[in-house]
């Protein structure tokens, strides 16, 4: 009776000891979204200018509109959309994030074992010889024997200040922060897919324009030397075409140069060796420029821009490592206990008389340390404001992206509209020169300028073209890319073998599937008879019951609650490895600011909900 009573009051006491600890040090506070109504400082135009030839046509900004989550896919290139797939499904550096995702998962999960006691079996089997002169240990009284022991240890450390508590939180936000960290790597690896085709596409239309000026070149080349053979020319006029001639030949090995240089990029963003790039090719008229831009509103910046989120993480660890530390400053209490047998033969091991069992309690208080333990708390306090303070970097940075986007998609269409009429320009001063020429009444000087003119004028319109389309890719990756729209992990997690060079898809095998019913009442449930009528239309029902104040064929009593259901697993599947709760009187979840974004509905400028 009495053993009982002690063990009730250990047991009392350890209860007593979880219940009261709490968690020491700052709790994280999510940081307040910029004060700032628009991006850049004077309002954004609704739409840029225009010209009539392609990639000429007006771009409207749309305020608060979201972002589609293939959002390349605007440009209507099958080759794009083809060569995006290739590049999400082996890009190695998008599958080492994952990789580096899945371990500080595991990290995690590693950690949150120290939530539970840690047992432990031993066997112990040794020969000793004791002295002669101390008494001997074994009944028998012999110096010389054999010892089994067998037995089983279990430890404890009480969180009562939080310490495992606040490394979990802190080994999650790094977790958070990695999963964000995959994101960013999809939405560059996205985004360099796409500008590297625009580029591509763009050498390729200065490659084609630099040889229709090559062939325009050559042809009235052959006609000075036409008209110095009939004595119309001097060898001067001729000499001065083979050098404009060869100048502008001088122009494509570079351009040739750097189109097979982003070859080259396009196959390693596809996870390929230069050998294998990809069939797909580009050119500038098999891109279609989108006209509609969304521009997402300032204050929901802050949560779509991966980089963003992966700093507020980290600043989430550091301010968890602050309790940590205290944490480290103040009493541990550990309790370990081990029962086992211990005998001189096997035999008689597993025996009544061989039991034994210890319990004991450790206290331990750090009184000096050299200030150890101290500055290890400053150092987190440090870390702390170091991330605060790389946060507010990442921020101000994604706003720059985004009014830079801005700014060079409305000077863009400015420049090509500028582009085109040069082009127009020189391309009917050139056409006049070369008239002139071929009747003897213009000078070769004169032609050879607007031949350099023309030349110019075209190369610049051709990158004018790219640069409009290339700026707009850039403001889809500046504001996130739509990411939180995608359904599913970014790519299939595959795992590398380095030995044969092959790729495994990683094999999840998930838990014994856990039944809340068992499976004999679950088979001899039978579903209750109808009783509601079924609507024809549930918004006339509606209707019906709000006008005429009858009951609706589907009241909201239970059909708010199982929309909030659905709606509530939909939002746990994009939290998948955490645990969530939520408070159903106050719409929130308690533990999650990330879950609770995905509570929220934007709403276009200049509405709002009324409660």
């Amino acid at each position: 009776m009495l053993r009982m009573r002690h063990a009730a009051v250990a047991a009392l006491f350890a209860a007593t000891m979880l219940a009261s600890g709490c968690a020491v040090g700052p709790d994280f506070e999510h940081p307040s979204a910029p004060e700032v109504g628009r991006y850049t400082r004077e309002p954004l135009a609704p739409r840029t200018s225009s010209t009539d030839i392609k990639f000429g046509q007006s771009q409207q900004f749309v305020n608060g509109r979201d972002i589609p989550a293939e959002w390349w896919r605007l440009f209507h290139s099958p080759g794009l959309n083809a060569l995006v797939k290739k590049a999400l499904d082996a890009n190695p550096n998008l599958q080492a994030t994952m990789a580096a995702l899945r371990a500080a998962k595991e990290t995690v999960y590693a950690q949150q074992g120290k939530y539970f006691p840690l047992v432990q079996a031993n066997y112990n089997a040794t020969r000793q010889q004791l002295p002669t002169i101390i008494a001997p240990s074994l009944t028998n009284g012999a110096s010389i024997f054999n010892l089994y022991t067998s037995q089983v240890l279990v430890s404890y450390t009480f969180d009562a200040w939080g310490l495992n508590r606040r490394t979990v939180e802190s080994l999650q936000g790094t977790a958070d922060s990695q999963r964000l960290q995959v994101e960013a790597a999809y939405l560059t690896l996205i985004s360099n897919v796409v500008v590297a085709a625009i580029q591509e596409a763009s050498l390729r239309g200065q490659i084609e324009a630099t040889n229709r000026l090559i062939d325009i070149n050559s042809k009235m080349l052959e006609i000075l030397r036409k008209q110095f053979t009939e004595g119309y020319a001097n060898r001067t006029d001729v000499a001065a075409q083979e050098a404009a001639l060869a100048q502008i030949r001088a122009t494509l090995p570079p351009l040739r140069k750097a189109l097979a240089q982003q070859r080259d990029l396009l196959s390693a963003l596809a996870g390929r060796f230069p050998s294998q790039e990809p069939a797909e090719t580009f050119k500038l008229e098999d891109l279609r420029l989108p006209t509609d831009l969304p521009v997402s509103l300032p204050a929901h910046l802050v949560e779509q821009r991966p980089d963003v989120r992966s700093a507020e993480e980290l600043l989430h660890a550091a301010s968890a490592q602050v309790g940590v530390a205290i944490a480290n400053m103040l009493p541990s209490l550990t309790i370990t206990g081990n029962r086992g047998y211990t005998a001189a033969d096997m035999a008689s091991l597993f025996t009544g008389p061989s039991i034994f069992w210890t319990v004991a309690g450790n206290a331990t208080q750090p009184l000096f340390d050299g200030f150890t333990l101290l500055h290890q708390e400053r150092a987190a306090q440090a870390a702390y404001q170091q991330a605060a303070w790389t946060y507010r970097t990442t921020v101000i940075g994604a706003f720059q992206n985004v009014a830079d986007a801005l700014r060079a998609i409305q000077n863009d269409a400015d420049a090509v509209k500028a582009a085109s009429d040069f082009e127009k320009a020189a391309k009917i001063s050139l056409d006049l020169a070369q008239q002139q020429m071929q009747t003897g009444y213009a000078n070769v000087l004169y032609l050879l300028n607007a031949q350099i003119t023309y030349e110019t004028a075209v190369i610049q319109l051709v990158q004018a073209r790219a640069n409009r389309v290339s700026d707009t890719a850039a403001l889809f990756q500046a504001l996130g890319g739509g990411w939180w729209n995608r359904v599913g992990p970014p790519a299939p997690e595959q795992n590398f073998d380095v030995a044969t060079g092959q790729y495994k898809p990683v094999i999840w095998t998930p838990p014994e599937t856990v039944r809340l019913i068992p499976d004999e009442l679950d088979r001899s449930y039978k579903r209750p008879p109808k009783t509601l009528p079924r609507p024809y239309s549930h918004w006339a029902d509606w209707v019906e019951s709000a006008k005429a104040g009858k009951p609706a064929g589907a009241p909201f009593s239970y059909g708010g609650l199982l929309t909030e259901l659905g709606l509530l697993a939909n939002v746990a599947y994009r939290q998948k490895g955490q645990t969530l709760y939520y408070d159903g009187k106050a719409g929130r979840f308690t533990n999650s600011g990330e879950a609770n974004r995905g509570l929220e509905r934007n709403y276009r400028e200049g509405f709002r909900l009324s409660r």
